[in-house]
């Protein structure tokens, strides 16, 4: 795991430029703490930070060059399979001059050239420059887990590197997308490919680009085949089948050279992870976080159960309020564009002590998203199963809203799902996916905004929603009135839709950006075993109803895992890395809203959001109704917080 960044200019203005990969390259340095190199020509830079995992030795060191001298590559990531392919390719090969993955795939882009990337398993981001050709060749992993920043002037040069703030370093135009801005108050995040910049994209997963002479192709090498679910497996060869896959894809990941462990949540997800990487290795660390002022909030008993049953070397970081926001101003300084999942902090704190421990940790992200594992997939289910009781929901809504709403205990979070219920019941499956994705209305966004109503406003931001959902298109129109009995062919491959869709945005965009801002400010690498191509690929092989059924989600998972987890992990109710924000931002955070990033002055004077709507969102976060205003509270406090810092 590493930072990279890099630019090749086009002109003699672009040359200029070439000297900032060094600053660049030292924005990185969390990336990579334990060594920097660079490499320039005429009209080729690239800069690269070390985080030693795999031949911590210098032999191991990037930017790596091939014996000739024609290629030089620099790579974020891990290959865990680099072993077997070196041997399958390369056996009558001696003169190795490393034990490291990155010399292995080096010479695999040489003798593959962009077919290599197929063969790849693991996760990364890499740049390989041709000498000879003047050619950049960038890649990036299959599901997007290594980010790749980039901006490309045809005329000038084009710039890479693994986190924005680095690529600002080369003096890219800085001009706000207000499409990206809207998008990210609806959903506290930015979709990819798109960025916080109008000016800048993110390489898409699963694409790789060739930039020479100015010119910038980019293309597809991988394709999530979600929809065409082999049935003839049975249930119990499909548990079978994906015990065997898990237990490879965990062992593989174990794979390093400096200490290793895994983040233990207590929920199914991590405890299988843990469950499997016990069974290769003799003592394993395992890291939890816990609430102690907030127990709604708190799992680690859960934890604690799976850590005793595994004998593992277990360690609870019981945190209190103070804790928790002593990290805050932390956590909005590591973000490099505006992105407001809040369970960032728990990441970014459970991250810093992990790393106090070892280097590397395994963790369970991924599960859910692709064997269904959230409660809007068994709502999406039920939504299609016409019942007295969906119907008794809907009717409903009316009350649900006037009653007090909020995620910080049982009562007021069941009227909060039942009122999201309700309003999903009237939209089609596109609506509803898109409405249920976020936290605000598209036209809430937009009102929160100030002066943009113009139509071709409008339509970009119509435009970049339907290249997001367009996997939802051929049902959007006829799953409302699909019968109650309608079979696994017109129904369940339409559920794929919804889950391919969660994987080109929600894992892409949200999930994994948490996790690697997060973990990467600490120098920690996390490795997830469900994000395995083999995992994926087989997972979406599998008929929904394998997946998730009414009673029970991410069904395969939780069967095939049973007999090694704890009893009590099943049948209790799903929190994740949620945190007490409407608490903070009553108490001890109130001051930093009401008198700072969203003072009435501040915010007129900076001419981005409509001051009325912004005061009626406050007045809505000290109410006794407050719903989800606490999560647009809090994209609001960090986007104030980055535009400060990026406008000084």
């Amino acid at each position: 795991m590493c930072g990279i960044t890099g630019i090749t200019s086009f002109s003699p203005a672009g040359k200029v430029r070439l000297s900032k990969v060094k600053v660049s390259a030292d924005t990185l340095f969390h990336r990579g703490p334990d060594g920097g190199n660079y490499f320039m020509d005429e009209v080729t830079a690239l800069g690269h930070r070390r985080l030693s995992i795999i031949d911590t030795s210098s032999n191991g060191n990037q930017p790596m060059k091939d014996p000739t001298d024609r290629y030089v590559l620099i790579f974020n990531g891990e290959i865990f399979n680099y072993k077997q392919l070196k041997q399958q390719y390369f056996a009558d090969k001696h003169d190795w001059q490393s034990q490291s993955d990155t010399e292995v795939l080096l010479h695999l882009y040489i003798k593959f050239k962009e077919q290599c990337l197929s063969l790849l398993g693991g996760f990364f981001a890499l740049a390989i420059y041709d000498i000879q050709e003047r050619e950049l060749f960038l890649a990036r992993d299959r599901y997007g887990k290594k980010p790749v920043y980039y901006h490309y002037s045809p005329e000038d040069f084009f710039a890479f590197a693994s986190e924005l703030k680095a690529l600002q370093d080369y003096g890219i135009p800085q001009q706000l997308d207000k499409a990206s801005l809207q998008q990210y108050l609806q959903l506290n995040y930015i979709p990819e490919p798109y960025s916080i910049f109008k000016e800048v994209k993110k390489l898409r997963p699963g694409h790789y680009m060739t930039i020479k002479a100015g010119k910038a192709e980019e293309h597809r090498y991988y394709e999530l085949d979600w929809n065409h679910p082999n049935p003839s497996i049975s249930y119990d060869a499909a548990c079978a089948r994906l015990e065997q896959l898990m237990d490879a894809s965990v062992q593989g990941r174990m794979i390093s050279d400096v200490p290793l462990g895994a983040f233990l949540s207590g929920g199914i997800d991590s405890s299988v992870v843990v469950a499997l990487a016990s069974r290769h290795t003799q003592q394993l660390n395992t890291f939890s976080i816990g609430y102690k002022d907030h127990p709604f909030f708190d799992e680690t008993k859960y934890a604690q159960l799976v850590a005793q049953k595994y004998n593992t070397t277990h360690t609870v970081f019981s945190l209190t309020n103070n804790d928790f926001l002593e990290h805050i101003d932390a956590v909005m300084n590591s973000i490099d564009e505006p992105f407001a999942d809040s369970s960032a902090i728990p990441v970014y704190i459970l991250s810093k002590h992990t790393r106090g421990a070892v280097t590397v940790a395994l963790s369970g992200d991924g599960g859910d998203e692709v064997f269904a594992g959230y409660n809007k997939h068994a709502a999406e289910l039920r939504m299609r199963q016409r019942s007295f009781l969906n119907t008794l929901v809907k009717a409903g809504g009316p009350l649900w809203k006037v009653l007090p709403q909020s995620r910080s205990n049982k009562l007021t979070n069941l009227f909060r799902q039942l009122s999201r219920f309700a309003e999903g019941a009237k939209l089609d499956v596109k609506e509803r996916y898109w409405r249920w994705a976020g936290f605000m209305t598209e036209e809430g966004a937009r009102e929160m905004m100030k002066d943009e109503d113009d139509a071709k406003f409008k339509v970009e931001v119509q435009r970049r929603k339907e290249e997001l959902l367009w996997r939802l298109d051929k049902g959007s129109n006829t799953l409302r009135q699909a019968p109650a009995t309608a079979g696994r062919q017109g129904d369940s491959i339409e559920m794929e839709d919804f889950l391919a869709t969660d994987m080109g945005l929600v894992l892409l965009s949200d999930m994994l950006v948490k996790v690697d801002r997060m973990s990467m400010a600490n120098s920690l690498e996390v490795r997830s075993p469900f994000l395995d191509h083999t995992v994926v690929d087989f997972a979406f092989s599998l008929p929904t109803s394998y997946k998730i059924d009414r009673g029970m989600k991410k069904k395969i998972v939780q069967d095939t895992f049973r007999p090694y987890l704890p009893a009590e992990l099943y049948n209790r109710p799903k929190h994740g890395f949620e945190i007490p924000l409407l608490d903070w931002f009553r108490k001890e955070l109130k001051s930093k809203i009401t008198d700072d990033l969203l003072n009435d002055r501040f915010v007129e004077e900076q001419g981005l959001f409509n001051v009325e709507e912004v005061r009626k969102l406050k007045q809505r976060l000290f109410s006794s109704n407050p719903g989800d205003a606490h999560a647009t509270v809090w994209a609001l406090m960090v986007f104030q917080h980055w535009w400060k810092r990026n406008t000084g």
